[in-house]
């Protein structure tokens, strides 16, 4: 699966910019078709990280929200800026 169509957006919610500073993690809507496999490696090609841990969940509106948690040596809010959502 190619990773622009994994990641459809990445998601700025005041819940997700709380994981953004504590936790180190992005929020993304993605494709309901992608597994977490998907999900890393789309993030690690797109933005030239090492993702540790993926979580997804479905949405009450039918979305799949992905829950990304960066390795420490790569900041969740760098990325955020050049994402434009910070």
């Amino acid at each position: 699966m190619d990773p622009y169509d994994v990641i459809s957006y990445p998601l700025m919610t005041e819940v997700a910019s709380r994981l953004l500073e504590t936790e180190n993690k992005l929020v993304f809507i993605v494709n309901l078709k992608a597994g977490k496999p998907d999900i890393r490696r789309a993030v690690e090609e797109l933005y030239e990280v090492s993702v540790e841990k993926v979580n997804v969940l479905i949405t009450s509106k039918g979305r799949k929200k992905a829950f990304v948690k960066l390795h420490p040596d790569f900041k969740a809010v760098d990325i955020a800026i050049k994402l434009g959502i910070l």
